[in-house]
Protein backbone atom coordinates (compact mmCIF):
# COMPACT_ATOMS: atom_id res chain seq x y z
CA UNK A 1 0.00 0.00 0.00
CA UNK A 2 2.83 2.46 0.66
CA UNK A 3 4.20 1.67 -2.98
CA UNK A 4 0.52 2.56 -4.54
CA UNK A 5 0.63 6.09 -2.35
CA UNK A 6 4.23 6.77 -3.63
CA UNK A 7 3.14 5.84 -7.05
CA UNK A 8 -0.09 7.59 -6.85
CA UNK A 9 1.50 10.87 -5.56
CA UNK A 10 3.93 10.80 -8.31
CA UNK A 11 1.67 10.51 -11.22
CA UNK A 12 -0.30 13.12 -9.30
CA UNK A 13 2.83 15.32 -9.60
CA UNK A 14 4.28 15.47 -6.79
CA UNK A 15 7.90 16.06 -7.25
CA UNK A 16 10.19 12.87 -5.80
CA UNK A 17 12.66 15.20 -3.68
CA UNK A 18 9.61 15.95 -1.37
CA UNK A 19 8.34 12.82 -0.38
CA UNK A 20 10.60 10.77 2.33
CA UNK A 21 10.21 7.02 2.77
CA UNK A 22 11.81 5.19 6.19
CA UNK A 23 12.88 1.68 6.10
CA UNK A 24 14.91 -0.58 8.07
CA UNK A 25 17.20 -1.91 5.63
CA UNK A 26 20.00 0.04 3.39
CA UNK A 27 19.25 -1.90 0.73
CA UNK A 28 15.45 -1.57 0.88
CA UNK A 29 16.10 2.07 1.19
CA UNK A 30 17.95 1.14 -2.09
CA UNK A 31 15.02 -0.42 -3.77
CA UNK A 32 13.07 1.99 -2.95
CA UNK A 33 14.92 4.80 -4.31
CA UNK A 34 15.59 3.00 -7.61
CA UNK A 35 11.57 2.39 -8.35
CA UNK A 36 10.57 5.35 -7.54
CA UNK A 37 13.22 8.12 -7.76
CA UNK A 38 12.27 9.39 -3.88
CA UNK A 39 14.47 9.82 -0.64
CA UNK A 40 14.70 6.91 1.13
CA UNK A 41 16.81 6.76 4.55
CA UNK A 42 16.88 4.29 7.85
CA UNK A 43 17.21 7.65 9.73
CA UNK A 44 13.85 8.15 11.04
CA UNK A 45 14.58 11.36 13.11
CA UNK A 46 16.06 13.03 9.96
CA UNK A 47 13.21 12.45 8.05
CA UNK A 48 10.55 13.50 10.33
CA UNK A 49 12.29 17.04 11.22
CA UNK A 50 12.27 17.49 7.16
CA UNK A 51 8.37 16.34 6.64
CA UNK A 52 4.97 18.11 7.75
CA UNK A 53 2.84 14.44 7.14
CA UNK A 54 3.74 11.64 7.72
CA UNK A 55 2.17 8.39 6.69
CA UNK A 56 2.18 5.11 9.10
CA UNK A 57 2.04 2.25 6.38
CA UNK A 58 3.40 -0.41 8.69
CA UNK A 59 1.23 -3.64 9.75
CA UNK A 60 -0.75 -3.37 12.66
CA UNK A 61 1.72 -5.49 15.24
CA UNK A 62 3.85 -2.83 14.56
CA UNK A 63 2.77 0.63 15.01
CA UNK A 64 2.91 0.66 18.28
CA UNK A 65 6.53 0.35 18.30
CA UNK A 66 6.72 3.05 15.58
CA UNK A 67 4.34 5.25 16.75
CA UNK A 68 6.42 5.44 20.31
CA UNK A 69 9.52 6.07 18.85
CA UNK A 70 7.94 8.89 16.87
CA UNK A 71 6.98 10.95 20.24
CA UNK A 72 9.94 12.26 20.76
CA UNK A 73 10.50 13.55 17.88
CA UNK A 74 7.18 14.99 17.24
CA UNK A 75 6.17 18.45 16.65
CA UNK A 76 3.36 19.44 14.86
CA UNK A 77 3.48 16.96 11.82
CA UNK A 78 0.56 15.17 10.97
CA UNK A 79 -0.01 11.51 11.74
CA UNK A 80 -2.19 9.25 8.44
CA UNK A 81 -2.52 5.86 9.78
CA UNK A 82 -3.56 2.96 7.16
CA UNK A 83 -2.88 0.04 9.82
CA UNK A 84 -6.04 -1.80 10.21
CA UNK A 85 -8.20 -1.97 13.37
CA UNK A 86 -5.90 0.39 15.69
CA UNK A 87 -8.15 3.56 16.78
CA UNK A 88 -6.92 6.78 16.30
CA UNK A 89 -6.82 7.26 19.93
CA UNK A 90 -4.36 4.62 20.57
CA UNK A 91 -2.12 5.69 17.69
CA UNK A 92 -2.71 9.54 19.46
CA UNK A 93 -1.48 8.20 22.99
CA UNK A 94 1.68 5.83 21.61
CA UNK A 95 2.74 8.80 19.75
CA UNK A 96 1.87 11.54 22.25
CA UNK A 97 0.28 13.20 19.71
CA UNK A 98 -3.28 14.78 18.71
CA UNK A 99 -2.67 15.20 15.15
CA UNK A 100 -4.03 12.28 14.08
CA UNK A 101 -5.92 10.91 11.05
CA UNK A 102 -7.38 7.42 10.49
CA UNK A 103 -7.59 6.08 6.80
CA UNK A 104 -8.82 2.67 5.68
CA UNK A 105 -8.07 2.24 2.17
CA UNK A 106 -8.38 -1.44 0.35
CA UNK A 107 -6.53 -2.82 -2.02
CA UNK A 108 -7.61 -1.46 -5.66
CA UNK A 109 -5.58 1.21 -4.18
CA UNK A 110 -2.65 -0.43 -5.88
CA UNK A 111 -4.23 0.51 -9.46
CA UNK A 112 -5.51 3.90 -8.04
CA UNK A 113 -9.18 2.67 -8.06
CA UNK A 114 -9.18 1.87 -4.56
CA UNK A 115 -11.76 4.30 -1.73
CA UNK A 116 -10.73 4.90 1.44
CA UNK A 117 -12.57 5.87 4.94
CA UNK A 118 -10.77 8.80 6.68
CA UNK A 119 -11.32 9.79 10.39
CA UNK A 120 -9.48 12.95 11.95
CA UNK A 121 -9.45 13.62 15.55
CA UNK A 122 -10.96 16.85 16.90
CA UNK A 123 -7.45 18.72 17.12
CA UNK A 124 -6.45 18.13 12.76
CA UNK A 125 -7.23 21.14 11.33
CA UNK A 126 -8.79 21.98 8.13
CA UNK A 127 -5.86 22.30 5.87
CA UNK A 128 -3.88 18.97 7.30
CA UNK A 129 -7.29 17.44 6.82
CA UNK A 130 -7.04 18.66 2.95
CA UNK A 131 -3.61 17.18 3.08
CA UNK A 132 -4.73 13.83 4.20
CA UNK A 133 -7.11 14.17 1.18
CA UNK A 134 -5.07 14.81 -1.42
CA UNK A 135 -2.58 11.66 -0.42
CA UNK A 136 -5.71 9.18 -0.66
CA UNK A 137 -7.42 10.97 -3.86
CA UNK A 138 -3.93 9.58 -5.37
CA UNK A 139 -4.95 6.32 -4.95
CA UNK A 140 -8.34 6.81 -5.45
CA UNK A 141 -12.05 8.02 -3.91
CA UNK A 142 -12.17 9.02 -0.17
CA UNK A 143 -15.25 9.65 2.33
CA UNK A 144 -15.05 11.67 4.97
CA UNK A 145 -16.82 9.72 8.82
CA UNK A 146 -18.04 12.19 11.48
CA UNK A 147 -17.62 9.14 13.79
CA UNK A 148 -14.68 6.71 14.07
CA UNK A 149 -16.63 3.53 14.82
CA UNK A 150 -17.81 3.88 11.27
CA UNK A 151 -14.23 2.78 9.87
CA UNK A 152 -15.32 -0.68 11.44
CA UNK A 153 -17.98 -0.56 9.07
CA UNK A 154 -15.74 0.90 6.17
CA UNK A 155 -13.43 -2.16 6.75
CA UNK A 156 -16.38 -4.38 6.64
CA UNK A 157 -17.63 -3.39 3.38
CA UNK A 158 -15.17 -1.73 1.72
CA UNK A 159 -11.84 -2.71 2.94
CA UNK A 160 -12.70 -6.55 3.24
CA UNK A 161 -14.78 -6.02 0.02
CA UNK A 162 -12.83 -6.86 -2.71
CA UNK A 163 -12.36 -10.26 -1.52
CA UNK A 164 -16.17 -11.01 -1.25
CA UNK A 165 -16.09 -9.60 -5.27
CA UNK A 166 -12.81 -11.80 -6.25
CA UNK A 167 -15.00 -14.82 -4.05
CA UNK A 168 -18.33 -14.49 -6.44
CA UNK A 169 -15.51 -14.50 -9.28
CA UNK A 170 -14.03 -17.47 -7.94
CA UNK A 171 -16.90 -19.79 -7.92
CA UNK A 172 -18.50 -17.86 -11.38
CA UNK A 173 -15.29 -18.63 -12.88
CA UNK A 174 -15.26 -22.61 -11.25
CA UNK A 175 -19.00 -23.16 -13.29
CA UNK A 176 -18.31 -22.27 -16.26
CA UNK A 177 -15.15 -24.39 -16.24
CA UNK A 178 -17.47 -26.74 -15.81
CA UNK A 179 -20.07 -25.68 -18.82
CA UNK A 180 -17.03 -26.32 -20.72
CA UNK A 181 -15.42 -22.92 -20.81
CA UNK A 182 -11.55 -23.23 -21.40
CA UNK A 183 -9.63 -21.31 -18.34
CA UNK A 184 -8.95 -18.22 -20.52
CA UNK A 185 -12.20 -18.14 -21.66
CA UNK A 186 -13.74 -18.57 -18.37
CA UNK A 187 -11.64 -15.34 -16.91
CA UNK A 188 -12.55 -13.38 -19.72
CA UNK A 189 -16.12 -13.92 -19.49
CA UNK A 190 -16.95 -13.47 -15.92
CA UNK A 191 -14.09 -10.32 -15.59
CA UNK A 192 -16.18 -8.71 -18.44
CA UNK A 193 -19.50 -9.13 -16.95
CA UNK A 194 -18.10 -7.86 -13.48
CA UNK A 195 -16.76 -4.75 -15.26
CA UNK A 196 -19.76 -4.55 -17.35
CA UNK A 197 -22.41 -4.52 -14.69
CA UNK A 198 -20.60 -2.07 -12.77
CA UNK A 199 -20.46 0.48 -15.54
CA UNK A 200 -23.88 0.23 -15.76
CA UNK A 201 -24.66 0.50 -12.17
CA UNK A 202 -22.33 3.44 -11.86
CA UNK A 203 -23.97 4.86 -15.37
CA UNK A 204 -27.49 5.32 -13.84
CA UNK A 205 -29.34 6.80 -11.23
CA UNK A 206 -31.44 3.42 -10.80
CA UNK A 207 -31.14 1.29 -7.90
CA UNK A 208 -29.15 -2.25 -8.70
CA UNK A 209 -32.43 -4.17 -7.74
CA UNK A 210 -34.08 -2.18 -10.68
CA UNK A 211 -31.34 -2.92 -12.60
CA UNK A 212 -31.32 -6.92 -11.62
CA UNK A 213 -35.37 -7.05 -12.23
CA UNK A 214 -34.55 -5.66 -15.48
CA UNK A 215 -32.36 -9.11 -16.63
CA UNK A 216 -34.52 -11.09 -14.52
CA UNK A 217 -37.36 -12.17 -17.32
CA UNK A 218 -40.42 -14.32 -16.04
CA UNK A 219 -39.49 -18.15 -16.40
CA UNK A 220 -36.18 -17.36 -17.63
CA UNK A 221 -32.89 -18.24 -17.10
CA UNK A 222 -31.93 -15.97 -14.70
CA UNK A 223 -34.96 -16.16 -12.89
CA UNK A 224 -34.20 -19.85 -12.18
CA UNK A 225 -30.36 -18.75 -10.87
CA UNK A 226 -31.89 -15.93 -8.79
CA UNK A 227 -34.53 -18.64 -6.82
CA UNK A 228 -31.18 -20.86 -6.48
CA UNK A 229 -29.33 -18.39 -4.69
CA UNK A 230 -32.67 -17.10 -2.65
CA UNK A 231 -33.65 -20.76 -2.15
CA UNK A 232 -30.11 -20.81 -0.65
CA UNK A 233 -30.26 -17.67 1.19
CA UNK A 234 -27.08 -16.24 -0.76
CA UNK A 235 -28.02 -12.88 -0.29
CA UNK A 236 -28.63 -13.26 3.92
CA UNK A 237 -25.44 -14.97 3.60
CA UNK A 238 -23.89 -12.34 2.29
CA UNK A 239 -25.33 -9.63 4.51
CA UNK A 240 -24.24 -11.95 7.92
CA UNK A 241 -20.85 -12.31 6.42
CA UNK A 242 -19.99 -8.54 6.30
CA UNK A 243 -21.62 -7.98 9.88
CA UNK A 244 -19.06 -10.72 10.85
CA UNK A 245 -16.54 -9.21 9.31
CA UNK A 246 -17.33 -5.28 11.39
CA UNK A 247 -17.22 -7.34 14.72
CA UNK A 248 -13.73 -8.52 14.02
CA UNK A 249 -12.64 -5.23 12.97
CA UNK A 250 -14.47 -4.10 16.41
CA UNK A 251 -12.07 -6.74 18.52
CA UNK A 252 -9.02 -6.11 16.47
CA UNK A 253 -9.29 -2.56 17.80
CA UNK A 254 -10.03 -3.73 21.59
CA UNK A 255 -7.22 -6.18 20.86
CA UNK A 256 -4.15 -3.70 19.49
CA UNK A 257 -5.15 -0.72 20.94
CA UNK A 258 -4.17 -2.43 24.40
CA UNK A 259 -0.26 -1.66 23.94
CA UNK A 260 1.41 0.62 25.75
Amino acid sequence: MAGALIGGLLKRGYAPHKISVVEISEESCARIHTQFGVRATTNLQAAVQDSEVLVLAVKPQQLHEVASKLAPLLTSQLLISIAAGIRAVDIARWANSSMVVRAMPNTPALIRSGVTGLYALPAVTEDQKHAAQSILTAVGSTLWLENEAMLDAVTAVSGSGPAYVFYFIEAMQQAARELGFSEADAKSLVLDTFLGATKLAESTDEEVATLRARVTSKNGTTERAIMNMESDHVKQHIVAALHAAHQRSIEMGDELGKAG
